[in-house]
């Protein structure tokens, strides 16, 4: 089991965003520390919710600082960007990093962001599996070319190409991982081989499903029972640890409703459809329910059950609920030092 942790950047109310941005470097900065797998990066745009606009961007700053743990995007957001810029850019990461480097993609939301960087809606509504497979090309073929849909142009190299770059350890590029939120996204996910992230805001029941769903379109598309047997997926969740559950819980109830509610309800729609955002309060008592939240056994015992129940192995623990920079560090510290040795 592979234990990491995922990385907002979330600006709590009456923080600034450099104190949100400095938390979420130094979080990481002691995940190695303490141990854990990885550290896994939101990104997003305009909105409190999260202050990281380029998730590739903060990874690399993190690839830089640290020596042993993977780092990975969780998402970089695919329509608001070119598929090759971004291939080019992870390639990057995953050769100067010596392969520590993980692209996790998603289509994103219906937000205003696709206004801003001119791929309007279409590019949310149907573009999302184009542009996936253009960078899938990028980051595994030596010469690349496109002939229609978004992003037309002449056959060119791919460099800096991964493949060659470390080809004395058997690589074959970057791990990619797709952010599944509906049977579409999986069946997407299972057809292309890839791996997904599967959020916060679903249970243990839901995630098993999911995996259920991909394997069976992993089958239909004539993936081997040993690579849909090795897919590494992820399930995405939050850790607060604490002496008693009840004060673990205390703490996100006092902090996360403020912040949902203060970075929720910044999204705008490109094109001005209301969306239901969730009662902060509600969701932050679902997301205590579902995750681990409690004494260090119980956190453990919690990871477990999730593993067994769904067969996912890594997970991407929101640490950062309390808002407070000392808390967070105290809260990575216990996870690598008290839940880790329960889990072998």
């Amino acid at each position: 089991m592979r234990v990491g942790s995922f990385v907002l950047a979330a600006q709590f109310p009456g923080q600034g965003q450099g104190e949100a941005l400095h938390r979420a470097v130094r979080s990481a900065e002691v995940a190695e520390e303490a141990g854990l797998d990885s550290v896994w990066l939101a990104e997003h745009h305009f909105v409190p919710y999260g202050t990281c606009p380029s998730a590739v961007t903060l990874a690399a700053l993190l690839l830089g600082r640290t020596r042993r743990i993977r780092v990975g995007t969780a998402v970089s957001v695919l329509p608001t960007v070119h598929p090759v810029a971004l291939g080019e850019q992870s390639a990057l990461l995953h050769i100067t990093s010596g392969g520590r480097f993980s692209l996790g993609v998603g289509r994103g939301g219906p937000w205003v962001d696709l206004e801003v960087f001119g791929a309007g809606l279409d590019a949310y509504e149907k573009g999302f599996p184009d542009s996936l497979d253009l960078l899938l090309r990028w980051l595994g073929e030596p010469r690349v070319g496109s002939t229609g849909g978004r992003f037309p142009f002449r056959e060119v190299a791919v460099v800096p190409r991964p493949q060659e770059a470390l080809s004395g350890q058997g690589d074959s590029g970057p791990e990619v991982i797709l952010a599944c939120t509906s049977p579409s996204s999986v069946r997407l996910a299972a057809q292309r081989g890839l791996p997904m992230l599967l959020g916060m805001h679903v249970g243990d029941e839901e995630k098993a499903e999911m995996v259920a769903l991909w394997n069976r379109h992993a089958r239909a598309a004539g993936h081997t029972p040993e690579d849909i047997a090795a897919a590494a997926h992820i399930s995405a969740g939050v850790a607060q640890i604490a002496d008693r559950r009840l004060d673990a819980a205390e703490t996100l109830q006092k902090t996360m409703p403020g912040w949902l509610r203060h970075g929720l309800d910044a999204h705008v729609t490109i094109d001005g459809r209301r969306r239901p955002m969730r009662d902060p309060v509600a969701y932050t008592e679902l997301l205590c329910a579902l995750h681990p939240v409690g004494t260090p056994r119980m956190c453990a015992d919690r990871l477990a059950a999730t593993s067994e129940r769904t067969g996912i192995t890594r997970f991407a623990l929101l640490v950062e609920g309390s808002g407070d920079l000392a808390a967070t560090e105290e809260n990575v510290r216990r996870l690598g030092a008290e839940v880790l040795p329960h889990l072998g």
